[in-house]
């Protein structure tokens, strides 16, 4: 089952296995279908009253996941709501960049806790390739996508989340970018 920021992993199929809610990136409850085969890299935070996972769709999510929860002020949440509005270039790009700014742009982030991702993580995450590909880790025709948006006022993290929400099996630009669109107006 798919929810908004999470996604109920059935592990037993028909056969009434167990479901695990599992907090995800937005865009990624986005991209999946309910019953549609999953494979997720899992982070397990125990705590004394709760247990709670978080899953990734690649490994590099996971670990940034987890570089992000080494800086103070920083919990599960607001990592997730990192990943959920900026991507893994976007946010390197940030921090390449010295742009705190960007990173107050996340939900549940402020300015101190922006400059404190940055500071703190500026030497241990990389900075991207060059250009809007690298921003958004896209093909050419989302980058002509996010292009129009940014031309029509919408932020690049706004038109960054809108190309990352759209399906995949839509591949021309028009089409993708009407689709974009009609998202903003939802």
């Amino acid at each position: 089952m798919r929810l908004k920021d999470a996604l109920v992993v059935d592990t037993g199929g028909a056969s009434g296995g167990i479901g695990f809610k599992i907090a995800v990136p937005e865009p990624t409850a986005a991209r999946f279908q309910d019953g549609a085969a999953v494979f997720l890299h899992t982070y397990l935070q125990v705590r004394e009253d709760a247990l709670s996972l978080f899953g990734f769709e690649t490994e590099e999510e996971l670990a940034i996941f987890e570089l992000l929860l080494t800086v103070s002020g920083v919990g599960p949440k607001v990592a997730l709501s990192t990943l959920s509005t900026l991507s893994p270039d976007a946010l390197r790009l940030a921090l390449a960049n010295n742009e705190p700014a960007m990173i107050a742009r996340v939900p549940g982030v402020g300015k101190r806790t922006a400059e404190k991702i940055v500071v703190e993580l500026k030497d241990k995450i990389k900075a991207p390739a060059t250009g809007i590909e690298a921003l958004a880790n896209i093909n050419a025709a989302d980058a002509e996508v996010i292009d129009a948006l940014i031309a029509l006022g919408y932020s690049v993290v706004e038109s960054q989340r809108a190309v990352q929400a759209l399906p995949k099996d839509v591949t021309q630009v028009e089409e993708r970018l009407r689709l974009a669109l009609r998202n903003f107006s939802a």
